[in-house]
């Protein structure tokens, strides 16, 4: 295998599902969507994006090399959904508290 591609192997493996998160966490919710939200929610795709290819990198890097190949792919691929996960689950938190949907006045 070329060694850039199993280099890389993890986040490869990994594109298509990270591209159905961000596809959902682009859409949803459907209003209100401002030019301020959809900046925000470029930059949050960006950090998640730039530091899950970081971390598939790092670990890759750092991993024990006596413990076998398809481990270092392993715990790539582990710690890279991690922190993909973990930046789109605090940008979704506040943009929830940063883009709340007005309410409709409830009259009684």
């Amino acid at each position: 295998m070329n060694p850039q591609v199993e280099f890389n192997l993890a986040l490869i493996l990994f594109l298509p599902w990270f591209g159905i998160l961000a596809a959902l966490y682009w859409i949803y919710p459907r209003q209100p969507r401002t030019t301020a939200r959809r900046a925000y929610d470029a930059v949050a795709l960006a950090i998640a994006s730039a530091l899950a290819a970081w971390g598939m990198h790092w670990s890759m890097l750092n991993a024990d090399p006596h413990a076998g190949a398809i481990w270092k792919q392993v715990l790539a691929s582990s710690i890279s959904y991690g922190l993909f996960l973990l930046v789109m689950t605090i940008a979704l938190i506040a943009r929830f508290r940063l883009f709340k949907a007005p309410r409709p006045n409830a009259s009684r």
